[in-house]
C-alpha cells in the first residue's frame, strides 16, 4: 500500500502524459500540414466547424495536448489546476464521443491519435474514460495539499504554465502555419457528386433504349456507351469526359500514393488501349512531383490543388490514394484509401473490360 501511495501519483502521471503526448504527435502524422488538413475536414467539420475556423482550433487543441503532456511531469498546481483542466479536457472528448456514436454509430476512425492509430469512436470513449478515473485515483493517492496564493513562489508557478501553455501552441502554428487558399481554376465537385451525376445519366440512357424498345419491337436499340456527361473536372483537364479516363487523387509525399501509380503504370504498360491518366496531386511538398513520376515509372497529365479544396472535391471521408474511373464523364469506379476500398490492379482490369449496358 505504502509502495503504490510513493509510487502511484507518478505512474499516473507518467502514463496520462505519455497518452496526451501521442495524441498530439500522431495528430501530425506523417506531415503536419496534410495531416491538419485531414483531421479538420474528417472530423472537425463534420461537427459543423467551418473550415475557416477548424484551421486554428485544430492548431490549438494540439497545442493544449502538448502543454497538458508537459504540465503533467511539472509539480506546478497539479491538483488545483492541471488535473482539473485536463480531466474537464476529457470529459468534453467523453460527451463528444458519446454524440458521435449515437448519431453515427460505432464507424471510422475517431481521430484521436490521427492516422498512426486508428481507433472506433467506442474505443477512443472507453480510453478516455479509463484516463479520467486514474486522474480520479491521483486525489486519492495524493492527498499533499496545494495553497492558491499570490507570493513570488505562485507568481513563478503561474508564469511557468502560461510559458509551457504558450509555446506548445505557438509551437504547432510553427510547424504547421496556416496556408492561405491558392487561387485556383479548379472546381469543388465532391465525388458523391459525381456519381449522382452519372447514376443521372445512365437511367436517362435507360430509357431511351426502353423507348425505342417500345417503337420497334423488332430490333432493341441499346446505347454502346454512356451519354457523355459533364464530370466537373473539364477546367482541370479538357478531355476528361470524352471516353475512358482514369482521374487520380495523389498527395506527391504519400507512400502508398506512389505505390499505387506504380501499378497503374504496370497495367498501362500491358495494355496499349489504357484509358489516359489524370492526376491531381494535393499542394503539400509539389517540388516532389518529379520524384513521384520517377518512380512511378511514367509521367502523366496532372494539376495541383489547394489542401482543402482537394480534401473537398476527393469527398467527405474519403482517404488518399484516389483513383476514378470515368466513362464519357460518368463515374464507373472509384477507389480510396488504404483498406478495403484501395485500389485494386485485378479488379479494376475486369471493370475496365465491363460493357456498359
Amino acid at each position: 500500500m505504502n509502495a503504490l501511495k510513493k509510487y502511484g501519483p507518478w505512474t499516473i502521471r507518467a502514463i496520462i502524459s505519455f497518452v496526451f503526448f501521442l495524441s498530439a504527435i500522431a495528430k501530425l502524422y506523417p506531415k503536419p500540414s496534410y495531416a491538419l488538413t485531414s483531421f479538420e475536414v474528417h472530423q472537425l467539420e463534420p461537427m459543423g466547424i467551418p473550415l475557416e475556423i477548424a484551421a486554428y482550433l485544430s492548431r490549438f487543441l494540439i497545442g493544449i495536448e502538448f502543454a497538458i503532456a508537459i504540465l503533467l511531469l511539472l509539480p506546478f498546481f497539479l491538483r488545483k489546476i492541471i488535473i482539473p483542466a485536463t480531466v474537464l479536457m476529457l470529459v468534453v472528448f467523453i460527451v463528444e464521443l458519446f454524440y458521435e456514436i449515437f448519431s453515427s454509430g460505432n464507424q471510422g476512425n475517431c481521430g484521436c491519435f490521427g492516422t498512426l492509430i486508428e481507433m472506433t469512436p467506442l474505443e477512443a470513449l472507453i480510453k478516455n474514460v479509463i484516463s479520467v478515473g486514474l486522474l480520479l485515483g491521483y486525489y486519492w493517492l495524493d492527498k499533499k495539499e496545494e495553497i492558491l496564493s499570490f507570493d513570488l513562489r505562485s507568481r513563478a508557478h503561474f508564469s511557468a504554465i502560461f510559458n509551457v501553455l504558450t509555446v506548445s501552441i505557438f509551437g504547432v502554428f510553427l510547424a504547421a502555419p496556416i496556408r492561405r487558399e491558392a487561387p485556383t481554376t479548379a472546381p469543388v465537385v465532391p465525388v458523391e457528386k459525381t456519381m449522382e451525376d452519372s447514376v443521372t445519366a445512365q437511367k436517362k440512357d435507360t430509357a431511351v433504349s426502353v423507348q425505342l424498345k417500345n417503337a420497334d419491337t423488332s430490333k432493341v436499340v441499346k446505347p454502346l456507351e454512356p451519354k457523355e456527361v459533364l464530370s466537373g473536372f473539364e477546367t482541370l483537364f479538357p478531355n476528361i469526359n470524352k471516353g475512358k479516363q482514369i482521374l487520380c487523387f495523389f498527395a506527391p509525399g504519400c507512400d502508398h500514393c506512389r505505390a499505387t501509380a506504380k501499378a497503374i503504370t504496370a497495367l498501362k504498360k500491358s495494355n496499349k488501349q489504357f484509358p489516359p491518366v489524370n492526376i491531381i496531386f494535393m499542394d503539400e511538398e509539389p517540388e516532389l512531383i518529379p520524384d513521384f513520376f520517377k518512380y512511378a515509372g511514367s509521367e502523366y497529365t496532372y494539376s495541383v490543388m489547394d489542401i482543402i479544396k482537394f480534401w473537398k472535391t476527393l469527398g467527405s471521408g474519403k482517404e488518399v490514394p484516389g483513383v476514378m474511373y470515368l466513362w464519357n464523364g460518368n463515374l464507373q469506379k472509384f477507389y480510396q484509401g488504404i483498406d478495403k476500398e484501395q485500389f485494386n490492379s485485378s479488379d479494376f482490369k475486369k471493370v475496365l473490360n465491363k460493357r456498359f449496358s
